[in-house]
């Protein structure tokens, strides 16, 4: 089974939970456009680092899920930033280098996020229903979020949509 990100469960809300996640590396790549296009352009870059694209040419384990990150409302707001969470007890100095200097390593502290669950093909349109949706659940908890969104996809795209699971992940303000 494939590996996925680490976190704890604080609270569970009706529409979503409060969760810990634990810190982490990811291998990052930005890309600029719409989110389908942008996400499939990034999955290839970051693919080829983990398929021996570095320089040990070390093939390293895919973990999930696969995070398109946007910050809304900032000079950023045209860019993605697509990342895959490297496996468990990683740390920056003990992975190797990416071959492509667009990939970037990237060690995240412990965080806490609201995260909500749905099935279906992850698209801009779903992807943004649900945003809306988990954006005012949070307010109405009392709860004050970041600019940043997550949406994170679980399977791989030849998985029949009405199977796929993903979840839209916010950092809280604390």
């Amino acid at each position: 089974m494939t590996q996925r990100q680490e976190f704890k469960v604080l609270r569970t809300y009706k529409d979503f939970e409060l969760r810990e996640y634990l810190p982490c590396v990811i291998a990052e790549v930005r890309v600029s456009g719409q989110f389908s296009s942008s996400s499939s352009s990034a999955f290839s870059t970051l693919f080829n680092y983990i398929s021996k694209g570095n320089n040990s040419s070390q093939k390293i384990a895919m973990t999930a899920p696969v995070i398109a990150a946007q910050k809304a409302d900032t000079s950023e707001s045209n860019y993605w930033y697509v990342s895959f969470v490297m496996p468990s007890g990683s740390t920056r100095g003990r992975l190797p280098d990416p071959n492509n200097s667009q990939v970037k390593l990237r060690e995240l502290d412990t965080e806490i996020c609201i995260a909500k669950s749905f099935r279906g093909r992850a698209t801009d349109e779903l992807s943004q229903k649900i945003i809306e949706e988990l954006r005012t659940s949070a307010s109405k908890a009392n709860i004050a979020l970041s600019d940043e969104t997550r949406i994170c996809r679980f399977d791989p795209p030849f998985k029949p949509g009405f199977l796929q699971y993903n979840e839209i992940v916010i950092p809280v303000y604390i």
